[in-house]
């Protein structure tokens, strides 16, 4: 990997746990040789350390200093290559990856039957599909890191599914950050949410791989 692309991961990786960290309330970013720590003192997530570029001899070292279980590691490489480096005692998640995409102003109507509901408060906006009943069909919510708007919990109602309601959150949530200033999107995806975010233009930066200490 050459200097240029180090860097734009790390710019990138940067900007996705500052918006994460306004997204989720939790404490700022602390920056580490190796990359970032985030202190949540969550049940089961204590803390994470966010890890750009990952070697064995840096996971060696991480995961002998780990002795609270709960504490995760967020690394840009594939779960393949990691696991071989982890000792006894952690467990990998599903596959993630960190994307990114250029945000544009694009107006995005509810569908028949749902009504778009957005609210911000303490710098988070969230995008509300809700049913007749006032049920939540659809949501996600977004927070802005000077160029970066990070893109945080979207997801979509499984029996309200294929009906564009995820395009609709995105694209109002898009609109939101460009009125605000921010340029290119980031997020970290599911395998489900991956292919919603290709369809408008997303592209994948880095594999992502979550691993957990559970003692």
């Amino acid at each position: 990997m050459t200097k240029a692309l180090e860097s734009t991961r790390l710019d990138t990786v940067r900007a996705w746990v500052d918006g994460w960290t306004v997204s989720r309330g939790t404490s700022p970013p602390v920056t580490e040789p190796w990359g970032l720590r985030v202190d949540t003192g969550l049940p089961g997530h204590v803390a994470r350390h966010v890890v750009p570029h990952p070697t064995p001899a840096l996971i060696q070292r991480l995961t002998s200093a780990i002795t609270v279980p709960g504490t995760w590691l967020k690394l840009c490489a594939p779960a393949e290559l990691i696991a071989p480096w982890l000792p006894p005692g952690w467990a990998i998640d599903p596959p993630e990856y960190l994307m990114t995409g250029t945000l544009a102003r694009e107006h995005a109507a509810a569908p028949p039957g749902y009504t778009l509901a957005v609210t911000t408060r303490a710098g988070v906006t969230v995008a509300r599909l809700l049913t007749d009943a006032g049920e939540i069909a659809a949501r996600g919510q977004l927070a802005t890191a000077g160029w970066a708007a990070v893109v945080d919990r979207v997801e979509t109602a499984e029996n309200h599914r294929r009906r564009g309601l995820g395009v609709v959150v995105m694209k109002t949530l898009a609109a939101t950050a460009v009125s605000r200033g921010a340029t290119t999107g980031v997020l970290v995806a599911t395998p489900e949410g991956r292919k919603l975010y290709e369809s408008l233009g997303w592209r994948l930066r880095s594999p992502m791989t979550a691993a957990v200490f559970t003692g």
